[in-house]
């Protein structure tokens, strides 16, 4: 695998796991910006490389996925995401393409504050509030109805003033937690010797995840709406006036909002909200910047992944300065190693930083850090704050530069660096304690077993009293629960929670399982392919790199990391004490049938960018219709799809092999239409899936 291989792939991993974190966690290891610059850099080199794109780029997706702790429902029309941008220059960039776009037509633009919260869609019938979903995956979200309608500025009864309602419309907005009541919530949880919450936002998001609505009432949420959705065409020519009607029917709309003629308008409101923002009682992160007139909107329409007549501005991460007292080093699953910046207190945003974020020995050397400088701290998005520079005119003349441990901090094994990585590695994996705890924190998270009554925190106690050492060791704490009963904050109905969620991850499916085990670089896709390929896990240990490598989506080093995780005969034995636990170790059922055999016998390589679907769906839609889908090209292959953006060598193999090339149109066409075959329950399904936006209703998506 090359450097630039090697760099996409960590690239996405890392924003995937980012993803995971953000949305399904609510934790952000890195500021806002960073995440962009990282999702940006991944960009540049998948339009510089396209060939080695990741079918599941993050860059190809809306972050995030539905919890379980809710019934879900699915949105009539897409919650989906802005591009943003830091730059002045790009904002400039984006009227004139909007103007290019509208053929010079004149142009008004809404600017308003971004608020710092939980994105909701609620549905208004009759005047009576009746529904409240989270964005959710962007197409479902989690309907949380009783606890919307425990937040007190937001009316379950609309007044009859101002436009006329219609029967049945959705509102859009953000649900958020003021800054007094999350200053307030802090300190109660201090006094209780609570963990603090990192910031306003997750609060709000944690709040609205309570299942007793009377706990969300206490934590005195708050909404602002900033859209208005209702079936067929907008009943109102401009976002202004619908953000006019929704307040009149008593709904909270911010009166920080501003309707603009020119970009230099866009640009002084900017501008006033720089330092403006932070007296305002809840947390901004940018200004959102849309085209007001409905009909333009539908002209300019929209890219695969995000409108073309609106953008996000993000504020420059807030700086301050500080002593860096000390590097502390922290092992992580992997064994990466990754330094931590212990600094003098220093207010940022609001909060006093003491910890930022030095990220692996590179940055270390390239800032050339040294314990006792004075460093300059960004806290990029309000959040999680990094070292940006050394103000070297502060350093003492007999200062040291920092010298990164050559030995595991955690258990004295010789650190590693493997070729390609940024990071450190202690390669003691099943002896070093951080790496183990870690490794039972992932198998009990939600994407994998998840365990009921057995979160992180819990497990993590568990590993330090001795209760458990590994994955298998967790089916033997159903022998030790009058043990687990004494402990605090258990008690005897923790226990008995906790042994029906060990009983029901008995159930969870083989494809979780695997990906729980914490295999490097087997991710949740990964898994699921793994798992439909050889079913069984006997058939999976007995594959060799080579063979695991033959699967779609399985590269060179995810399949020597597979084969040599199964070669080891202490992880033989864990999948043989799991067996006995009584897990899903093979695939239960028959294997998937495709919908049609139209595309049988046929594989498929896809190539850049693409305007009607991502390639992640392209890809679904391939092999639900019995095709293949490969990275590689060669005369073997059946079509070349190509994207936009698509690389000229790929265009120039292909081409020299007699492939045929074919556009996204061109596949589509291929496909069955509804008249091709009898509907089926599936399509019936797929039928009432959420429709395009129609003309006027793309300014209430978000």
């Amino acid at each position: 695998m090359t450097d630039i291989q090697l760099q996409i792939t960590a690239l996405t991993e890392r924003l995937h796991h980012l993803n995971y974190q953000y949305y399904q966690r609510d934790i952000s290891e890195i500021p806002d910006q960073e995440f962009d610059e990282l999702l940006a850099e991944l960009a540049r080199l998948e339009q510089q490389y396209p060939d080695l794109a990741h079918p599941n780029s993050p860059t190809q997706r809306v972050g995030g996925t539905i919890t379980k702790q809710f019934p879900t429902a699915e949105h009539r029309y897409p919650m989906l995401s802005l591009g943003n941008t830091y730059s002045e220059a790009d904002l400039r960039e984006f009227d004139e393409r909007v103007r290019k776009g509208l053929e010079g037509a004149d142009v008004a633009y809404v600017c308003e504050l971004k608020f710092d919260g939980v994105a909701m869609s609620l549905t208004y019938q009759q005047s009576q509030l009746t529904q409240g979903v989270t964005r959710g995956d962007s197409t479902r979200g989690d309907v949380v109805t009783s606890n919307v309608r425990t937040i007190r500025n937001l009316p379950l009864h609309l007044r009859p003033e101002g436009a006329p309602q219609p029967p049945e419309f959705e509102v859009r907005g953000e649900i958020f937690m003021p800054l007094p009541v999350f200053a307030e919530l802090n300190q109660e949880r201090e006094a209780n010797g609570e963990a603090l919450l990192a910031n306003p936002r997750n609060a709000a998001s944690g709040a609205l995840k309570l299942q007793d609505s009377t706990q969300v009432a206490a934590r005195k949420l708050r909404f602002y709406a900033y859209s208005f959705l209702m079936p067929g065409r907008n009943q109102f020519p401009t976002h202004s006036a619908s953000l006019e009607a929704l307040r009149a029917w008593g709904l909270p709309v911010s009166d920080t909002w501003r309707r603009c003629g020119t970009i230099e308008e866009v640009l002084d409101f900017v501008h006033q909200w720089d330092k403006k923002r932070f007296e305002l009682p809840v947390a901004t992160d940018g200004i959102v910047i849309k085209v007001d007139d409905f009909r333009q909107q539908e002209l300019l329409g929209f890219t695969s992944k995000s409108p073309r007549w609106a953008i996000a501005y993000k504020y420059p991460a807030e700086a301050g300065r500080t002593r860096l007292q000390a590097i502390q080093y922290q092992v992580g699953r992997t064994g990466a190693v990754t330094p931590v910046a212990l600094l003098d207190p220093v207010p940022l945003a609001g909060t006093v930083v003491k910890r930022a974020s030095v990220h692996n020995a590179n940055q270390i050397a390239a800032l050339d850090l040294r314990l006792g400088d004075m460093v300059f701290v960004e806290k990029g998005g309000e959040i999680i704050p990094k070292i940006t520079g050394v103000d070297v005119a502060a350093r003492p003349a007999d200062s040291q530069p920092i010298v990164y441990p050559t030995e595991c901090p955690a258990c004295g094994t010789p650190l590693i660096r493997p070729e390609g990585e940024a990071h450190f590695r202690c390669p003691n994996d099943r002896g070093c304690p951080p790496q183990r705890k870690a490794k039972l924190e992932h198998f009990v998270s939600r994407k994998a077993l998840n365990i009921d009554g057995l979160g992180a925190e819990t497990v993590g106690r568990f590993f330090d009293l001795g209760l458990v050492t590994d994955a298998a060791s967790l089916y033997d704490l159903p022998a030790k629960a009058a043990e687990l009963a004494q402990l605090d904050r258990m008690g005897e109905k923790s226990v008995q929670r906790l042994m029906a969620g060990l009983e029901a991850s008995t159930q969870v499916p083989f494809d979780r399982v695997l990906f729980g085990l914490g295999i490097r670089y087997v991710g949740e896709t990964v898994a699921e392919k793994l798992v439909n390929h050889y079913r069984t896990v006997e058939a999976l240990a007995a594959a060799t790199a080579t063979d695991l490598a033959a699967v779609p989506e399985v590269g060179g080093v995810i399949a020597e990391s597979a084969a040599a995780w199964f070669q080891e005969p202490e992880n033989q034995q864990l999948i043989e004490r799991l067996r006995a636990a009584g897990l899903q170790l093979a695939l239960t059922g028959e294997a998937p049938q495709p919908q049609s055999d139209r595309l049988a016998g046929l594989t498929f390589v896809l190539s850049g960018v693409f305007e009607q679907h991502s390639r992640e769906e392209l890809q679904h839609l391939i092999e639900q219709h019995g095709g293949k889908i490969t990275g590689s090209i060669s005369k073997k292959l059946s079509y070349l799809v190509a994207g936009d953006k698509m690389g000229p060598a790929k265009r120039e193999k292909a081409t020299s092999l007699n492939v045929p090339i074919i556009g996204e149109t061109d596949l589509l066409a291929m496909l069955p239409t509804a008249t091709d075959a009898p509907e089926t329950p599936e399509e019936k399904h797929e039928a009432a899936a959420p429709a395009p936006p129609s003309a006027g209703q793309q300014g209430s998506l978000f």
